[in-house]
């Protein structure tokens, strides 16, 4: 059974701050300009040998026209319903302000235990007034004081919220599951993508460019496997770059890279592979990743028959070597093959993680290299004798030969090219590499 935590409260009181505290690590964009956080955001955390999911949520705002804000009081309802224990954020440096009593009168409609956590408690004279926060009304329990950015008083918080947890929880729910990330430039239907696959709204779309700053983990079921699909936020041209959050949002986006499995390049189709979309496919092929390319918005395109794969022809002659990374046309607000390019990353993953086994390989490729030896080297014959794969997370292909340090890239990429036409590694870098026999 999961324990989960919510952390709650009116914008700007450190909500983000506690929550990379509680996680011990920087998963959350923090800064002073209010509004940051807009998405729901999951971490794991564990106390005195207690684990336990932690939610970051937006800042409530009600009776707020703002496009974003009616989003995020969604978001923030959501994460009440999903968590055990609910962390009601408030600010000592401000006292109780309207915002902090009116989402007081919404807290009161849970049934769930709520802690009052007084933040920015910096000093002894915040601490004592802290206690003014007695007068919201919503708690069966003691208010607590804490400096979410030193961690002071957090332990205390922690040991009575622990006290609510029936079990101990899951060290790390994650750990073994397969990573599928969405990566794009903004406003492309990232978003619109992962609410389409859960049927419901988890990351906040809108029509307006830079929408969703942190990367969003969501777990998602298929096939009876379980996936962790990652939302993140758009990525452009670092010269169009300006805000401090926007560079944050980018950062995190290239990390939730980095911790992927498969990584699915979602493309406009009204505009093409860009270089940027090119430079994203280049990262994920030095990280190792699977790669997809999702080409969205697929209903906007006037077409024929021939249209497709026109289109296709020219995004494989863009893509030069890497012509093996599959590609899928889509349209998510038509739910046109949203579903296939699930299929599509799944297959990508299990071609990552294949292993051939060392008989096969030998019975296909070496009549392969019998057939066209590599070239001599001043008048040096190179005889390759055996291969293997090597248990690593990737595919690495070893090759034992005589000479290996006279073999150049031309013949490896003969080999490649044999290994895809007769083993399935669509989506997949293959790596080769030479040892003395």
């Amino acid at each position: 059974m999961a324990n989960i935590v919510a952390i709650v409260g009116r914008p700007n009181v450190g909500k983000s701050t506690l929550f990379n505290r509680l996680v011990e690590e920087r998963k959350a964009i923090e800064d002073n300009m209010s509004g940051v956080t807009r998405d729901r955001h999951y971490g794991h955390a564990q106390w005195a040998g207690k684990f336990f999911s932690v939610i970051d949520t937006g800042g409530y705002v009600i009776g707020s026209d703002d496009m974003y804000e009616a989003e995020i009081r969604k978001q923030v309802k959501l994460a009440i319903e999903e968590a055990d224990v609910i962390l009601f954020v408030v600010d000592c440096h401000d006292g109780v302000t309207d915002l902090d009593t009116d989402f007081a009168h919404e807290l009161r409609a849970t049934k769930k235990p709520v802690y009052i956590v007084a933040n920015k408690a910096d000093n002894q004279e915040k601490s004592f007034m802290a206690n003014e926060f007695y007068a919201l009304g919503v708690s069966d329990y003691e208010v607590f004081p804490i400096a979410s950015a030193s961690g002071s008083g957090t332990g205390e918080l922690l040991d009575h919220v622990i006290t609510q947890f029936e079990d101990e929880g899951e060290e790390d729910p994650d750990a073994d599951t397969p990573k599928i990330s969405i990566l794009g430039r903004p406003n492309v239907g990232k978003s619109s993508f992962l609410n389409a696959l859960l049927g419901k709204e988890r990351s906040i779309v809108t029509n307006e460019a830079g929408t969703t700053r942190d990367a969003i983990h969501t777990r998602y079921k298929l096939f009876g496997q379980d996936f962790i699909i990652t939302d993140t936020a758009g990525i452009r041209k670092k010269a169009k770059v300006t805000e401090d959050v926007e560079f944050y949002s980018v950062m995190r986006s290239l990390r939730t890279l980095e911790e992927s499995d498969v990584v699915i390049i979602m493309v406009d189709a009204t505009r093409g592979l860009e270089a940027q979309d090119i430079n994203l496919i280049a990262l994920a092929i030095k990280n190792n990743k699977g790669v997809m390319i999702m080409v969205n918005k697929w209903d906007l395109i006037e077409k024929d028959h021939k249209t497709m794969g026109t289109i296709k022809d020219d995004m494989i002659e863009r893509l030069g070597e890497n012509k093996w990374i599959p590609i899928i046309f889509t349209s998510v607000t038509e739910k046109q093959r949203i579903f296939q390019a699930i299929e599509l990353a799944v297959k990508v993953y299990e071609n990552k993680t294949r292993k051939v086994t060392t008989s096969k390989l030998n019975d296909v490729m070496l009549p392969e290299i019998e057939k066209y030896p590599p070239p001599a080297w001043k008048g040096k014959y190179i005889k390759i004798k055996y291969v293997t794969q090597l248990p690593t997370k990737n595919p690495v292909i070893a090759f034992f030969c005589n000479l290996p340090q006279y073999i150049k890239s031309p013949y490896t990429r003969y080999l490649e090219n044999r290994l895809r036409e007769n083993f399935d590694f669509e989506g997949v870098p293959v790596k080769i590499i030479y040892k003395n026999k």
